[in-house]
């Protein structure tokens, strides 16, 4: 029978209606010739909001560097489910790091290829946020001031999902983990600890510091593409909410993303060599019971009686993150 092109109308989506777009206005996903860089058959929870920005992250990454690329790995979810021996869900050179040492790993990689004289194969490091902001700390942090050609990804689930939900330092305030129980006058995590990496990556002044949540797919595309035209050390933030961790519904993955930048607790920003230069406004502003309420790590804030209390603390962290980073426009500065 002759060829019959079919047509698609939901040029909106990230499937294939998005073909019917120009190509430069094209998801990576939607595009015929990526290449599934993690695929099918990897054993992450459903849900699974590290699972899919590594997919666009990776696949974002292959595409801006012609499929020339290598991936340093730090041992946490992303390598326990993409890679459980004797099986890999990689489709691209994949090297398993130590907990710690991956940003330190991907270094090497990107010194040898140097010495070598291929300066067309790019360099990404990942980890989760244990592997990133406590573990690592200290190899990222070397890796920024060496200003060395590696992209650095951290997946931020906000604690050590894969041994069990301990607390990490990127945990929030009040939250419930293993390590940080729900009883007491002050439940959950403690106020006052905790580090910013996006803030500290940018005080190191390199080349490019971005943040993305799952919920903004074209906007993490555009910062990994825009990442990989640089030279040097480079940091991009994901907000990947986690539903075994957080306890909440496994559908509901986007939803809590969004969530957490509509009310000011995730700042979406990017910067270059220290000073920001792009934020992603609120279009609706909530406050943050919208966010916490769906969560079961945040449910002792939500008894009999309820504690606004601790709710107004954290109400007052994300005023503060709208302060700092201009979030809302003047006009549109109330809840």
């Amino acid at each position: 029978m002759p060829f019959q092109p079919v047509k698609f109308y939901q040029t909106g989506t990230f499937t294939v209606g998005n073909r019917l777009l120009a190509p430069d206005e094209r998801s990576v996903q939607s595009d015929m010739q990526r290449t599934n860089s993690i695929n099918s058959g990897h054993r992450a929870c459903q849900g699974c909001g590290e699972a899919l920005g590594a997919r666009y992250a990776i696949d974002t990454a292959m595409q801006a560097t012609g499929n020339r690329l290598i991936a340093a790995n730090a041992t946490g979810c992303l390598e326990v489910f993409s890679t459980p021996y004797p099986e890999t869900s990689w489709q691209i050179p994949w090297i398993h790091s130590l907990f710690g040492n991956a940003a330190a790993v991907a270094t090497g990689i990107a010194a040898a290829l140097k010495v070598k004289g291929r300066p067309e194969v790019r360099v990404v490091a990942q980890g989760g946020d244990g592997g990133t902001t406590d573990i690592g700390f200290g190899c990222l942090s070397g890796m920024f001031e060496r200003n060395d050609d590696v992209l650095y990804i951290c997946y931020d689930n906000e604690a050590y999902m894969n041994t069990g939900v301990q607390r990490s330092s990127a945990t929030p305030p009040a939250a419930r983990t293993a390590t940080t129980m729900a009883v007491g006058a002050e439940p959950g995590n403690v106020f006052g600890q905790g580090k910013d990496l996006p803030a500290i990556a940018l005080a190191h002044g390199i080349a490019y510091v971005a943040t993305a949540t799952v919920a903004l797919l074209r906007d993490l595309e555009a910062k990994v593409r825009r990442a990989m035209e640089f030279r040097g050390a480079r940091y991009i933030h994901i907000f990947v909410p986690c539903p075994l961790g957080w306890g909440h519904a496994s559908e509901d993955t986007i939803r809590i993303a969004r969530l957490a930048t509509e009310t000011g607790l995730f700042p979406v920003f990017e910067a270059e060599h220290g000073e920001i230069t792009s934020v992603a406004k609120i279009r609706r502003r909530l406050p943050v019971e919208e966010y916490l309420r769906p969560q079961k790590r945040f449910a002792h804030l939500f008894g009999t009686p309820p504690r606004t209390d601790v709710i107004g603390r954290i109400q007052a962290i994300a005023d503060r993150n709208i302060r700092r980073y201009g979030l809302i426009d003047a006009e549109g500065a109330h809840p």
